[in-house]
């Protein structure tokens, strides 16, 4: 059985390319599409693909601006030909599973998020704040509004969605009107343990520097509650955190065994963000670490409020200040931290995955999912 995998773009390893890192083991022989991919900034496993990349590649700035290029992705998608494949497994957040592929050919998506920048989260990109109010009301808008048009209507080239969590399951239910099968992304259990390290007074972040993810809410709930603050991670939006940081402190991007270490040394981690899944608290609670976490999205199905965490109400510095104080009068218990994060480890996503791909790939032609 010839399989082609697609991902929307190889740019690091986040959520996404852990998934898309799994299903080349599965399929070691695999090709792989994507849109745009920077050397090196993948895994080995990942880079020894065969990897055939979209015109996005070769348009000028692309290595650091590949966003901008978000109208022409409907037609980078399209050059992409699947004729000699029997099966396509898409990982998407953004625009691969858009894809043509034959009648014959059965496509899997893997669906990290139905694309953020149109559907929920246009305002943390291209709202007035960010590009102005002229341009957004009169460019963004316009053109994030076909790209949704252009999302919701590309649902049906997919044969199956599989959902990252039941959050994400009810976002592609609600705008592509599709059923879908939630199989947790894989978490890394057997690396990220708890240590010897001695806890330390901050609090930490791991995150990629980008405005969906708030970080500028949690730099000033630090900053009223008093309480030192440890960022992990790069990004466009570093320039702009850096300016208001205030007492944090920025540790730029790390290794896998750095982040390890500094998850064993923070009070807690923080996620004051909305999250499709969020892979970061699941890591911390493997290592015995607590987390403080936004009460929506993928941290309702990831952290247990009282027990592996603490969830807070509202997007608010307020709100996480609270939760912050909160925090100094709950007592944690690392064994049932780590049994909390063993619910996501990655031999279950793989045996889910198997299980899932050679249903779909067994099931009559012309079945429904």
């Amino acid at each position: 059985m010839r399989v082609a995998l697609v991902h929307d773009w190889l740019t690091g390893m986040r959520g996404g390319e852990k998934v898309l890192e799994v299903l080349c083991e599965l399929y070691p022989d695999a090709d792989l599409f994507t849109l745009f991919h920077r050397q090196g900034a993948v895994s080995p496993l990942i880079e020894r693909r065969r990897i055939t990349t979209s015109f996005v590649q070769h348009l000028p700035w692309a290595a650091r601006r590949y966003r901008n290029y978000l109208p022409l992705f409907p037609l980078a998608v399209r050059q992409f030909a699947f004729d000699s494949y029997d099966l396509v497994i898409s990982t998407s957040h953004c625009a691969v599973k858009a894809i043509r592929t034959p009648e014959r050919v059965r496509h899997i998506c893997y669906c990290h998020s139905p694309m953020r920048y149109a559907w929920d989260q246009f305002d943390a990109y291209f709202g007035p704040d960010r590009v102005g109010p002229l341009a957004s009301r009169l460019f963004y808008g316009p053109m994030l509004g076909a790209m949704a048009r252009w999302d919701a209507a590309t649902a049906s080239r997919v044969d199956r969605f599989v959902a990252n969590s039941a959050y994400v399951a009810s976002r592609i239910r609600r705008y592509y009107s599709r059923a879908s099968t939630v199989v947790y992304p894989p978490v890394d259990t057997a690396f990220f343990q708890p240590g010897t390290e001695a806890q330390e007074r901050h609090f930490l972040i791991v995150s990629a520097l980008v405005p969906y993810k708030r970080i500028d809410l949690a730099i000033d709930a630090c900053a009223q509650a008093g309480v030192p603050l440890h960022i992990v991670g790069d990004g466009p939006e570093r320039g702009r955190l850096e300016a208001r940081a205030g007492g944090a402190s920025f540790l730029g991007p790390m290794s896998g065994a750095q982040q390890r270490d500094e998850y064993r040394r923070a009070r807690a981690v923080l996620l004051p963000g909305e999250e499709d899944f969020g892979i970061v608290p699941v890591e911390a609670q493997a290592c015995g670490t607590p987390v403080i976490a936004l009460a929506r999205g993928g941290a309702l199905e990831t952290v247990r409020d009282g027990e592996t965490g603490i969830l807070f109400e509202e997007p608010t510095p307020d709100s996480l200040a609270a939760a912050l104080t909160r925090f100094d009068r709950v007592s944690f218990d690392r064994c049932r931290l780590r049994a909390n994060a063993e619910r996501f480890s990655r031999d279950r996503h793989v045996a889910a995955m198997t299980a899932l791909i050679r249903e779909t790939v067994e099931a009559p032609e012309g079945t429904q999912w």
